[in-house]
């Protein structure tokens, strides 16, 4: 029935139609597996888990022909589970009935519930026209009796293999899971309808509404009315599937507020959504706005200055000028300095009259 081999070090038994006797032997690089022989792994640690002793050690009897490991023979579900703990099997092995008043998918889904290794169930044919419409439910797969050996062991190996699919995309989905629950930026998945389908909570925490608030009504309604036109208007753009990069709107919170948000998007016609991130960016806004305040009292002050500069300051009493040095000079010397203008003197007629006349009708030294 079965030759057990070590190929490149690997373990593996050749099951063989008609039965041949067991043999053991090492098969070289080149060599190949006997003639309508079928390569299985070997080696494995089986939890059998069967009410009828004498029927578990039957079944124990044949994985041990197998060269696989029976960790325990066990009698009940409740005693398996605890056994699986401390024994760590790589798969159980289980004689049972489906009850006749159980739905064959939940009492599948129930037994695996209960353990953390896959599960082959053995049934008897009366049990497996109502157990077909259960077959998808994984990692459980099960065989119907009577079996052939390599029935039997390709049962084991592809519950296994299923098991360590369903663990490794479940890994994937709990870590794509706790990423979309922990990102600070704002997730959401957006139906074509115009709803959002999905949220993470950084929504809540930046707007107040949520999820179920956010997922109830359409995703425009929570878009402050000055950015909704242009906002449908690049939705509408994404649907047809051109991505969003850096689209700012504003949004309005729970609580009368209104934020910023940086949205990059990209639509899936598959899905019939959109998939964003979305990057609250009122501080930054804010920001910006205060700067840009800051330079326009900055010029106004500037300008300010200049017209200051363009006025001199004189004495009222001897008319000189003042400099930025704050030194004091004539007119004729300041505008020198700071000009290119030269002076000619002369009389103007107020002071002919007033100081020049006088002086001739009144000479110095006059009696």
């Amino acid at each position: 029935m079965c030759l057990a081999a070590d190929m490149h070090g690997r373990r593996v038994l050749f099951i063989t139609d008609p039965p041949v006797r067991a043999a053991t032997f090492v098969l070289k690089a080149s060599h190949a597996p006997p003639n309508g022989a079928t390569t299985v792994v070997y080696g494995r640690r089986i939890l059998i888990v069967d009410a009828d002793e004498v029927a578990g050690h039957r079944i124990a009897q044949i994985f041990r022909a197998l060269e696989h490991e029976v960790v325990a023979i066990v009698p009940s579900d409740a005693a398996a589970v605890d056994r699986a703990r401390r024994a760590a099997p790589d798969v159980a092995v289980m004689r049972a009935a489906i009850p006749a008043d159980a739905e064959p998918t939940t009492w599948l889904a129930a037994l695996r519930a209960q353990w953390t290794i896959p599960v082959v169930v053995i049934l008897s044919e009366g049990d497996e026209g109502r157990l077909r419409a259960a077959t998808r439910v994984e990692p459980h797969g099960y065989i119907v009796l009577p079996c052939t050996t390599r029935e039997l062991c390709a049962s084991i190996e592809l519950a296994l293999v299923a098991f360590d699919s369903v663990r490794a995309a479940r890994a994937v989905h709990e870590q794509e899971t706790r990423f979309f629950a922990t990102a600070i930026d704002l997730l959401c998945v957006l139906d074509f309808n115009g709803y959002f389908r999905q949220v993470n909570p950084a929504w809540e925490r930046a707007l107040g509404f949520t999820a179920s608030e956010l997922t109830s009504r359409p995703f425009i309604d929570f878009v402050h009315p000055d950015d909704r036109i242009r906002t449908l208007e690049r939705n509408s753009r994404v649907r047809s599937g051109e991505a969003a990069l850096a689209f700012e709107n504003r949004y309005l919170c729970k609580s009368g507020e209104v934020r910023w948000l940086r949205w990059n998007a990209a639509p899936n016609s598959v899905d019939r959504a959109i998939y964003s991130v979305a990057r609250d960016v009122t501080d930054e806004k804010e920001a910006h706005a205060e700067r840009e305040r800051l330079v326009s009292e900055l010029q106004l002050a500037l300008g300010e200055v200049n017209s200051l500069r363009d006025i001199l300051p004189i004495c009222s009493y001897c008319r000189r000028v003042r400099d930025d040095e704050d030194y004091w000079h004539t007119v004729e010397a300041y505008v020198g300095r700071h000009t290119t203008t030269e002076f000619s003197h002369g009389i103007c007629p107020s002071c002919m009259a007033t100081e020049v006349e006088p002086e001739f009708r009144d000479p110095v030294g006059k009696d």
